[in-house]
């Protein structure tokens, strides 16, 4: 076994070779009887023969994982390859595998024999439970030679990184920005320019194309008119996630939830050509500025996969954002549970400043329950109607707010929020 920190030691059969050795000797010497010392002789000669035939066998170790990036729910084939060197009569071999993934086909941990020159390939297939970035392949071997005397053990450090991406929910609807920005996209504009969605007529002037020209508008005039049409143009959407708590039952929580909507919305602006950047404002702050395409998108969820609570006291205000992070004109999809002040505080500045804001509540209610007792209902009530409030300090200042519950279909949340926008007057 090459690599990694060796440790040897004796095993049960070793110690007890040694155990009837000193017995003999022992009662040969209590009872004076020199004969007794040859009942621990045989011991002692395989003690000897054992010990000095004893060594660590030389056994090289290859772990590789089909594929480096997988989207939750995937398989993947874990391919762990063994050169013998030298014999080695037994071999324990434990491939250590995160809390996350699941073992589906394979045996782990798995003891065999190899010969000398052998080459033996193992394979392994997992499937990913849940996302995130782990280390995967650290391998854990434990031999013994052929008496079973000594016993050897290694780890060996053959971790790669296997990333697992958040599995993007299917969108029908997306909350569309009021405002669009200069480049090309998939928007209508109220800016007129090159577009399909018609807009006006005018009077044809120099310059004009000739395709341009609206025949039937300009027979009923008797003078040459023209069509005009809205521009179509992306828009910048900044995706908020606040980090600072997370409320947490079982294997999920709200920080789960939202990360798993902040993928399949970053995914969906992407491929409707809109500038998409993210702000993670938790313990630790970490943001994106807007951007576009493939590389774009792996950006945001490489930094997904990084996200983690970050217990800090420190208050925090939207200026340590630097400028170019939050764009003029951008949308503001913020994903929260309304849990920290910091958090709340951050967006009503944020709604302060003319940011077109919309707030996702992933409600923490599914993975709370009340204490026991009456005080502990009087006071769960007293909370519920506290987040009441908070709720209703962002509509006064304009920000629509939706719960979104656990089990609920993200798109069924948007499009309600599409139609409250579309429909400002139907809510009331």
């Amino acid at each position: 076994m090459t690599d990694g920190s060796s440790v040897r030691y004796a095993t049960p059969k070793l110690g007890g070779y040694v155990g009837l050795t000193a017995l003999g000797l022992l009662a040969s010497l209590i009872f004076a009887r020199p004969e007794l010392a040859l009942i621990a002789v045989p011991f002692a000669v395989l003690l000897a023969v054992g010990l000095s035939l004893a060594r660590e066998p030389d056994t090289r170790v290859h772990v590789e994982i089909d594929r480096a990036r997988v989207l939750e729910g995937d398989e993947v084939v874990v391919e762990v390859e063994l050169d013998a060197r030298d014999y080695a009569p037994r071999l324990e071999l434990l491939v250590e595998v995160p809390r996350g993934l699941e073992l589906v086909e394979g045996k782990n941990p798995v003891a065999l024999r190899l010969d000398s020159g052998e080459d033996r390939l193992l394979e392994l297939r997992l499937r990913c439970a849940s996302w995130g970035a782990y280390r995967l392949g650290e391998v854990h071997l434990r031999a013994s030679d052929s008496a079973g005397l000594l016993a050897w053990e290694r780890t060996l450090d053959r971790a790669a990184v296997l990333r697992v991406y958040p599995r993007p929910e299917e969108l029908r609807e997306l909350v569309a920005p009021r405002e669009t920005q200069l480049f090309t996209g998939n928007r209508v504009s109220r800016q007129k320019g090159e577009g399909l969605e018609f807009a006006d007529l005018r009077p044809f002037g120099a310059g004009d194309r000739i395709r341009r020209i609206n025949w039937r508008a300009s027979a009923r005039r008797g003078d040459l008119w023209v069509n005009e049409f809205h521009a179509e143009r992306n828009a910048d959407v900044i995706l908020f996630l606040d980090s600072f708590a997370d409320a947490r039952r079982g294997g999920t929580g709200t920080l789960d939830q939202a990360i798993r909507a902040a993928a399949s919305l970053s995914e969906r602006y992407l491929v409707d050509k809109d500038r998409v950047g993210l702000i993670n404002f938790g313990g630790v702050l970490n943001w994106l500025r807007p951007g576009t395409g493939l590389l774009q998108r792996y950006r945001i969820v490489e930094a997904l996969l990084n996200t983690e609570i970050t217990l800090s006291y420190a208050w925090k205000e939207i200026d340590v954002l630097p400028r170019g992070t939050l764009p003029p004109k951008a949308l503001v999809l913020a994903l929260t549970p309304l849990l920290d002040d910091r958090a709340i505080s951050a967006l009503l500045d944020l709604r302060a400043r003319g940011f077109d804001l919309v707030i996702v509540d992933v409600s923490p209610l599914p993975f709370v329950e009340p204490e026991p007792g009456e005080a502990g209902e009087l006071a769960f009530r007293l909370w519920k109607l506290r987040r009441e409030g908070r709720r209703s300090e962002y509509e006064r200042a304009g920000a629509p707010v939706v719960e979104w519950r656990d089990g609920t279909p993200l798109t069924a949340i948007l499009e309600g929020v599409s139609a409250s926008r579309r429909h400002p007057h139907a809510r009331a």
